[in-house]
């Protein structure tokens, strides 16, 4: 094994927790929450989600 480490002056974006954010300030800046797949002709001809 190899005795070298690494080290930074910067804390690890992995270790340190992201900020609170306010969902309405979210909301703001990113839009309504999109779904993951666009529903078919049918589901939308029939309000379906």
């Amino acid at each position: 094994m190899s005795n070298l480490s690494f080290r930074s002056s910067q804390p690890d974006r992995w270790n340190s927790p992201r900020p609170y954010s306010d969902p309405s300030m979210r909301l703001l800046h990113h839009g309504k929450i999109q779904p993951m797949e666009t529903p078919g002709f049918l589901a939308r001809l029939f309000g379906r989600v």
